[in-house]
């Protein structure tokens, strides 16, 4: 049977059904126009490349089906690299023109219950898989349609799988352990890709059974081993732009929920105001992820969020020196993922300033009695 055929007719019966298909929509719809005339092979290899045409990312759905895949980034019809861990990589994956990615960018948006078109010509939005899409169309893109996708898979690791890996060298595995058992409110931090998530999530694994975690979270990633966890997700707007639920809704919103212990997946708008007033309030041990190159960087990172929001910058300073204890800093190098530096938050003056309790090359600690001091003697050992 004519493989493309099959497909022309399940296409031309699905644009007769009202809403996006589901994947076993398509799937059934494959088995009845085949009509019996198709082996189990051909039925399953039929089933699949309708799948990813028509509900699935189209020839980029090979790609997200690789293990260990991060982020597939199309620049244009015959540009499309892969990440696997190892750095960009030029795939042999083409489209046979820029419309193609378009149809593609507009469907996987539409999925999501965006819109994408000449008027709106970017969206950055959550797959209903998990997967997060940015795209953006011409002419705002100059280079055509460009489409980035972020495979998000939920972090399980223990903290004592990461120290086998190597990503907690020398004494830094006591040190985070002693963190999050004294329920000191602390920040995860580095570049993106530097497994910031992951870490976050190992320590919360190690956190009191007892503890109620709220998470808050753009993405269902952290994946506590907790057995009291209540898990609270932002949503876009939809297509008329209204029912938008922001991380700062979900912060205010897990305050009324009895926290132990509060929990921002990342820390990236206005939703810093409510953790720091937050952890003002006698909520020990939270935490989340910020972006940042250097734990001596975050300072001006918080500030320049909280100013954003409407806070002055004496009034973020103060609340960070009162609710922050402790930055835990990540690189990304050939290596590997791993701790690099443990920072202090203290303030100086009218400001806050972060420096180096524990540093993984040995280099100076300023901070390092101060880091003894809030952890334990036995844990800086």
């Amino acid at each position: 049977m004519n493989a493309p055929a099959l497909l022309d007719r399940v296409r031309a019966r699905l644009a007769l059904e009202p809403g996006l298909p589901s994947r076993a929509d398509v799937a059934a719809l494959v088995r009845d126009e085949s009509g019996g005339l198709l082996g189990d092979d051909d039925v399953l290899r039929a089933v699949r490349e309708a799948v990813d045409e028509l509900a699935g990312a189209g020839p980029l759905e090979v790609l997200l089906r690789r293990p260990g895949v991060t982020d597939v980034l199309v620049n244009g019809p015959d540009q499309v690299w892969l990440d696997d861990g190892a750095g960009l990589a030029l795939t042999g994956v083409r489209f046979p023109d820029d419309e193609a990615v378009r149809r593609l960018a507009v469907r996987l948006a539409a999925a999501a219950g965006r819109r994408l078109d000449d008027a709106a010509p970017w969206v950055d939005v959550g797959l209903p898989d998990g997967t997060r899409l940015h795209a953006v169309l011409p002419p705002v893109s100059g280079s055509g349609t460009c489409v980035s996708l972020r495979v998000l898979r939920r972090c399980s690791r223990s903290l004592a799988e990461l120290a086998a890996a190597g990503a907690l060298p020398g004494a830094s595995e006591d040190l985070v352990r002693a963190l999050v058992r004294r329920r000191l409110a602390f920040l995860v931090t580095g570049g993106t890709g530097s497994g910031k998530t992951t870490m976050l999530s190992a320590l919360l694994g190690e956190a009191d059974p007892a503890d109620r975690v709220l998470l808050c979270e753009d993405a269902a990633e952290l994946t506590p081993a907790s057995p009291h966890v209540v898990r609270l997700l932002t949503r876009p707007p939809n297509v008329e732009g209204v029912g938008e639920v922001t991380l700062r809704d979900l912060v205010r919103q897990a305050l009324r929920m009895r926290p132990d212990r509060l929990v921002v997946g990342e820390v990236r708008g206005a939703e810093v105001t409510d953790l720091l007033a937050a952890l003002n309030t006698g909520h020990d041990g939270g935490c989340g992820t910020l972006h940042a190159n250097r734990p001596a960087e975050v300072p001006a990172r918080l500030e320049a969020l909280g100013v954003a929001a409407g806070m002055g910058r004496s009034a973020v300073h103060s609340q960070a020196a009162a609710a922050l204890a402790v930055v835990v800093h990540l690189r990304r190098s050939a290596g590997g993922r791993r701790v690099e530096e443990l920072g202090v938050v203290r303030r100086a003056g009218e400001f806050v300033v972060v420096e180096s309790g524990w540093r993984a090359d040995g280099g100076p600690c300023p901070a390092g009695d101060r880091l003894r001091q809030l952890l334990g003697p036995a844990a800086c050992a």
